[in-house]
């Protein structure tokens, strides 16, 4: 609907006033909800870059040069004006650059929008590589920043098919309070009694939690790569699932894990309901009785663990020290020793 005019005077006649006292708490949710990136940059807050003169560029991993399969590592770019003020990203750069101002292009790793890098899970999408990150500004197409990524498997590796938990039992429900006595009389000359006052209902009992799931059998299997400096190559399967992994012996190690689902919590009782209030009277009637709580369910067991088999290579023995293993609740893992072909 477009604006009401006065014909007399051929202008808008004034609607009902804005409240302005709105506006803080619109541009604080605004804050709060991360976007509104003009109103961060008329703030001081961020900078926006089509208006701001960048001489170079440099990108950086502050967590250091190597990402591990499967591991994230936040990127951060300084930028330096020509009169020499460097500017840094948003995230762990705690900067005012907006990465929606940035390009970056990688190959081996992957980059999101927040700037940050990950090496697929698979080893075998980054096994003998380097990833390479190539940031630009697109608004000023003459900078640009590169850097090289290292892979590497000198770190803690965990594959957990460990059962589900279960379940938590539903709390029971509060009894419900009860009503107070009708009113008696207290005149000396007409007394009456006040009514007693009904009992509170009992709460009921909470509903026990649901037992934890069972681990399933797991298969592991473990060979050398041929490299000079050589990896433990390993298979951790189960029914459905497969995952492979490289581990570096001096200072890596894989866990696997195959526990039973710890059990669900059970419900809490229902509180039981107060007894309501006597009536005043001649004499005063009698307060009900509070009600009885209701009975905590009990926590569910534990489901089972699962069968551990691991099968290494002869070559392998020296680094046994590499795996962990956890069956929570379930059998001993076994052991063989037998020539494992590489899994890939």
């Amino acid at each position: 609907m477009g604006p009401r005019w006065n014909n007399a005077l051929q202008k808008p006649l004034k609607g009902p006033r804005q409240n302005r006292s709105c506006v803080p708490f619109l541009t604080l949710a605004c804050l709060l909800a991360g976007g509104c990136s003009s109103m961060k940059v008329k703030m001081g807050m961020r900078v926006d870059l089509n208006q701001t003169p960048i001489s170079s560029m440099q990108a950086s991993l502050p967590k250091g040069p190597a990402i591990a399969p499967g591991q994230k590592s936040p990127l951060v770019v300084s930028l330096t004006q020509p009169n020499g003020k460097v500017l840094f990203t948003e995230g762990l750069g705690a900067g005012k650059v907006m990465w929606k101002d940035l390009q970056v292009d990688a190959t081996v790793v992957l980059a999101d929008e927040k700037g940050i890098l990950q090496l697929p899970e698979d080893p075998r999408a980054s096994f003998g590589k380097v990833g390479h990150v190539t940031v630009t500004v697109p608004s000023q197409p003459n900078l640009h920043a590169e850097l090289d990524v290292a892979v590497r498997y000198d770190v803690a590796f965990v594959s957990d098919f460990s059962g589900r938990r279960g379940m938590d039992g539903m709390s029971g429900q509060d009894g419900l309070s009860g009503t107070s006595g009708s009113m008696g009389s207290i005149d000396p000359n007409n007394p009456s009694p006040g009514g007693n006052g009904s009992d509170g209902g009992n709460g009921s009992d909470g509903k026990d939690g649901e037992p934890g799931g069972n681990a399933p059998r797991v298969d592991v299997r473990m060979t050398l790569t041929q490299e000079a400096h050589r990896l433990l190559q390993v298979s951790v399967s189960a029914p459905g699932h497969r995952r492979l992994y490289l581990v570096d012996p001096h200072g890596g190690s894989l866990t696997v894990k195959a526990d039973g689902g710890t059990g669900g919590s059970g419900g809490r009782g229902g509180r039981g309901g107060r007894g309501g209030s006597g009536g005043t009277g001649t004499p005063n009637g009698s307060d009900g009785r509070n009600g009885l709580d209701g009975r905590s369910g009990w926590d569910g067991p534990q489901g089972k663990g699962g069968f551990i088999t691991v099968t290494y290579d002869p070559q392998v023995s020296p680094f046994m020290g590499v795996l962990h293993l956890s069956t929570r609740n379930g059998p001993a893992p076994l052991y063989k020793e037998a020539p494992v072909s590489p899994p890939w």
